[in-house]
This record gives structure tokens, C-alpha cells and sequence, in this order.
């Protein structure tokens, strides 16, 4: 078990934003991924999508790493922020935003 710990500890740590989806960021296989990826797209913000449709040991993996049930999750600066429903509240509030600002990652578009 640890060994996919320390898999999904590495692509945490491989970029500043990365969120574990269903699908990719180009082509996402569930509703949920495709609002996340949403909302980054619109911010500007780069990130990495890790699909956990491809790997059932990350799928399942992920939601004991983060206690978390549900996928999409996204992280930020190796930081568990939450999942789509979080995502969406964050972003609608202008909290997602200064967030990024506050961990220096650019945004391109203002809420």
C-alpha cells in the first residue's frame, strides 16, 4: 500500500497544481472532472490531470491518501484543497483565486 502512496505523493510534489480526475484535462470522463477543469482553464492556472481511470491502485489510492471520498481532487503546492463541490464554492467566493495569489501561482483571468 505504501508504494502507491509514495506514487501519488510524487505527482502531488511533480507540479504546483495537480488534480486527480476521471479522464484528462483535454477530454474528461465525468461531469464533476470537467467543472474542475472548468474553473482551472478559465483561471489560466496550469496544472496537471492524473487519470485515475487509467490506474484502479491511484483510483483507489487517492481517496485513502486524502480521506476523501470522491474524485476529482485537487491539490495545490502538495496541499489537499478538496473536491468539485469545494472547488466550485472557492471559486465562486474568490477564494480559489487568492489562494493561487497567496501560494504565487499566476492567474490570467479576475474573477
Amino acid at each position: 500500500m505504501s508504494d502507491v502512496n509514495t506514487r501519488i505523493q510524487a505527482e502531488i510534489e511533480s507540479q504546483p497544481v495537480v488534480l486527480f480526475m476521471k479522464g484528462t484535462p483535454v477530454f474528461p470522463q465525468c461531469g464533476f472532472s470537467a467543472r474542475v477543469v472548468q474553473i482551472l482553464s478559465h483561471l489560466g492556472v496550469p496544472f496537471k490531470g492524473v487519470n485515475v481511470l487509467e490506474d484502479m491502485e491511484i483510483r483507489e489510492g487517492i481517496k485513502a491518501f486524502s480521506n476523501w471520498p470522491t474524485i476529482p481532487q485537487l491539490y495545490v503546492n502538495g496541499e489537499f484543497v478538496g473536491g468539485c463541490d469545494i472547488a466550485m464554492e472557492m471559486f465562486q467566493s474568490g477564494e480559489l483565486q487568492q489562494m493561487f495569489k497567496d501560494k504565487g501561482l499566476e492567474t490570467q483571468a479576475e474573477a
